[in-house]
């Protein structure tokens, strides 16, 4: 993720006020609308335990404007009927559709995720956490957990989390960037560094 990005952070609440106006709770969509696009979020990945809900298009308006992708992963194929007559058949264009289980998906496929939306009511919705902190993450994440009221267990997990009172109870947890990435990044700089250093040699013809 780059720096925060609070121009993207607005137009992208701006756009989920109309969506919440639909919304069982607009002030998640709101948020999460917000938080993705003012992280600038490329790779927004939703694991859900039903159909796609708001929250989904949420992340669309977040991608419009940081230029990034959507992946909704579901549960089966029912799932995916039911998400597309919620959606609506415009907003299917913006959004790739998985069918499989979360973890695995996002462990193998999705590693490279930089914001992630999990529904609490997933029973392995800890394991899919796990499988985030386990990705590649160059420039860290951000994991918002929804329905997470009854679910303080993500909390002793020992990554920087925050529960919000929004909506069912909102967890919010900030993956810091890789180990190894980070090393590569440092090492890029100290060469960077030592190649600007370097002073020319000059050849002088002998008399």
């Amino acid at each position: 993720m780059a720096c925060w990005s609070a121009e993207n952070a607005t137009k992208a609440y701006l756009k989920s006020l109309k969506l919440g106006q639909k919304a069982n709770e607009p002030d998640v969509v709101e948020f999460v609308s917000a938080l993705a696009a003012g992280n600038n979020a490329q790779l927004m990945v939703v694991a859900c335990s039903g159909a796609a809900d708001y929250t989904t298009l949420a992340l669309v308006a977040a991608a419009q404007q940081t230029g990034g992708r959507v992946v909704c992963i579901l549960p089966g194929n029912e799932e995916l009927y039911m998400s597309e007559k919620v959606l609506g058949v415009t907003n299917l264009r913006h959004i790739d559709f998985v069918i499989g289980e979360a973890q695995s998906l996002v462990l193998n496929c999705y590693k490279e995720s930089d914001f992630v939306v999990i529904d609490c009511n997933l029973e392995n919705h800890e394991g899919i956490l796990k499988a985030v902190q386990m990705g590649k993450k160059q420039n860290g994440a951000v994991v918002v957990g929804t329905n997470a009221s009854a679910k303080g267990s993500w909390l002793s997990g020992g990554a920087k989390t925050q529960l919000l009172p929004i909506g069912g109870g909102l967890l919010v947890t900030r993956i810091a960037a890789s180990t190894i990435e980070r090393r590569r990044s440092q090492w890029a700089k100290i060469i960077q560094r030592t190649r600007v250093r370097r002073a020319p040699v000059h050849l002088r013809r002998p008399f």
